[in-house]
C-alpha cells in the first residue's frame, strides 16, 4: 500500500513527502539525488551557494535521476556594508574563541556578506527545477511571473496565518507551515519570530482553514506517524529535515550526525548568535555561552560571516563545540540509515499509522 494526495501526485511522488532544504552543507547533492530517486522530493538548500555551484549540483542530480527535485533560497534582503567600527562587539565576542581553536584574531567582514539573490534567482530559472521555495521572506511579483513561466512550482515558509495568506496573494502553488518545532531558521518576517513559534500541529490546521492552497507541514516530523498526523490535519505533505541529517548521504558534519543520534530528549534551543537570525539547533557551548553573556551581534547574515570560520575549524577538529548543530524538537528520534532506506521505513511507518487509526472506528 501506497500514500498519495493530489500534491504528491501533481509532482510525480510516490509519497507525500519531502526532504527539506537544509543550506550550509546537509542537503549535498548524493542526498537531494538519492531521496528524488527514492519517490520522495529531494530539495536543495542554495542560500549561500553561488549561481555556477547551483547549475553544477543540479545538473549532477538531473545525471542521476529523472525525477523532481527543488531548490530552496533565502530571500531576506541584505544589509548594506557595517562599518568596521560598529563591528568591534561582535568580532571581540569571538575573538577568545578563534584564539582557541588556533586561528588568527576575527576581521572585520565585508559585504555582500551572502550570494547575489538576483543572481540565484536567474540560475534557478535556468536550471527549472519542479520546485523553488523561499525562507525568509517571500518574492517580487516580477520574479514570480519569470519562474512560473518556467513550469517551476513555487512555494514559501509561513510561521502564521498572515505570513500564509500574503503567500496565496502573491500567486505561490503552495504554503510550507513551519511549526516552532523545526530545525534550522525561522521563516519569519511578517512577524516578530519569537511571536511565531505556534506549533506544527496547530500552525498546519490554522493555515488549512485560512488558504485554498495545497499545506506542507515542516517541523518535529521524524517518523512515518509523525507524517500520518499532519496529513490527519489536511497538509498535502511532510517536510522533513532533521530526520534526513544521520543518512551517510548527508553533507552534514560527522560530528552533527554523532550528536543526534546520542540525544534522549529534546535539548535544542533558538539561537541569533551563528546567523544573526533565530534558529534552532542542538545546544551546545557557543549557543550557551553566548547567550549568557548576551554577546553582541551583526545582522544577518553578516553575523554568518563572522562565524564562519570557527564553525569551519570545530568542524575539522570534530568538535562539536562552535559548529550549527540544527535540529528540530524531536532530534532523539533521528536514525542512521540511508536515504532510500530512510524513506521506504517511513513510508511504510505512515501507512501503519493510518491502518492503525481504522481500527478504533467501531459501529454502534
Amino acid at each position: 500500500m501506497t500514500l498519495s494526495t493530489p500534491f504528491s501526485r501533481k509532482l510525480g511522488l510516490a509519497s507525500p513527502i519531502i526532504q527539506a532544504p537544509m543550506a550550509g552543507g546537509p542537503s549535498s547533492q548524493d542526498l537531494v539525488a538519492a531521496c528524488s530517486a527514492a519517490g520522495v522530493l529531494g530539495s536543495f538548500g542554495f542560500a549561500y551557494t553561488q549561481p555556477g555551484e547551483m547549475k553544477k549540483q543540479s545538473a549532477w542530480v538531473r545525471a542521476k535521476t529523472e525525477r523532481a527535485f527543488g531548490i530552496n533560497l533565502f530571500t531576506s534582503p541584505q544589509p548594506g556594508q557595517i562599518d568596521a567600527g560598529s563591528q568591534r562587539g561582535a568580532l571581540a565576542a569571538v575573538a577568545g574563541y578563534y584564539r582557541e581553536l588556533g586561528l588568527p584574531a576575527p576581521e572585520p567582514v565585508n559585504a555582500p556578506y551572502a550570494p547575489d539573490l538576483e543572481a540565484q534567482l536567474q540560475a534557478v530559472a535556468e536550471i527549472a527545477p519542479r520546485v523553488f521555495t523561499v525562507h525568509l521572506s517571500d518574492l517580487p511579483e516580477k520574479s514570480i511571473r519569470k519562474l512560473k513561466a518556467r513550469n517551476i512550482l513555487l512555494g514559501g515558509s509561513a510561521t502564521c496565518v498572515a505570513e500564509a495568506q500574503r503567500l496565496e496573494s502573491l500567486g505561490f502553488d503552495f504554503v510550507i507551515a513551519q511549526g516552532g518545532e523545526a530545525g534550522g531558521h525561522r521563516g519569519s518576517y511578517l512577524r516578530n519570530p519569537y511571536d511565531s513559534l505556534t506549533g506544527t500541529l496547530a500552525l498546519v490546521r490554522l493555515v488549512v482553514r485560512a488558504v485554498r492552497l495545497p499545506v506542507v507541514a515542516a517541523g518535529g516530523i521524524m517518523d512515518g506517524a509523525g507524517i500520518a498526523a499532519v496529513l490527519a490535519l489536511g497538509a498535502q505533505a511532510a517536510q522533513l529535515g532533521t530526520a534526513f541529517i544521520p543518512c551517510p548521504e548527508s553533507g552534514a558534519p560527522q560530528t552533527h550526525k554523532d550528536r543526534l543520534l546520542k540525544e534522549t530528549e529534546d535539548n535544542t534551543r533558538l539561537t541569533e548568535k551563528f546567523s544573526g537570525k533565530p534558529a534552532r539547533g542542538l545546544a551546545n557551548r557557543f549557543m550557551i555561552e553566548m547567550a549568557a553573556s548576551n554577546a553582541p551581534q551583526l545582522a544577518f547574515p553578516a553575523q554568518n560571516s563572522v562565524t564562519s570560520g570557527l564553525r569551519q575549524a570545530s568542524t575539522k577538529a570534530g568538535k562539536p563545540d562552535f559548529i550549527a548543530l540544527w535540529a528540530g524538537q524531536a532530534a532523539p528520534l533521528s536514525r542512521a540509515l540511508p536515504a532510500a532506506e530512510l524513506v521506504a521505513k517511513l513510508e511504510a511507518e505512515a501507512v501503519e499509522s493510518i491502518q492503525k487509526l481504522k481500527g478504533l472506528i467501531h459501529e454502534t
